[in-house]
């Protein structure tokens, strides 16, 4: 079974265009949601992640729901803390193949990632 880890420099996920994620409203309360939609940029991109550096800028201080945790995901997806390994890896794998592509050198480290 493999292991759900953040690849360092990917971030795919930061990528936040709502158009991408419809059912945003779904998992988000209504004021995580007006925080969410403040942090897009013009590009879709998040406010707090720095393209040269490729790292977001208030990772300590970063929002709940940019926390791959067992209890945020559990609360926000009705994941059990057991299936989070699974979900996420799907979650970024999807991401990932979505902003950088399937055969990316992004998508090469993650699957490298959660097979160490």
């Amino acid at each position: 079974m493999a292991t759900w880890r953040c690849v360092k420099q990917c971030g795919a996920c930061c990528n936040l265009d709502p158009a991408e994620r419809p059912d945003i409203e779904d998992y988000l309360s209504p004021a995580e949601l007006e925080l969410y939609l403040s942090m897009v940029g013009a590009d879709g991109w998040c406010i707090n992640y720095n393209h040269v550096t490729r790292e977001c800028r208030i990772y300590p201080n970063r929002p709940r729901f940019c926390r791959v945790e067992p209890a945020i995901f559990q609360d926000m997806y009705d994941i059990l803390p057991e299936e989070l390994d699974d979900f996420a890896i799907e979650c970024c794998q999807q991401q990932i193949s979505g902003v950088y592509g399937d055969r990316s050198l992004e998508m090469l480290r993650f699957d490298q990632a959660i097979k160490d």
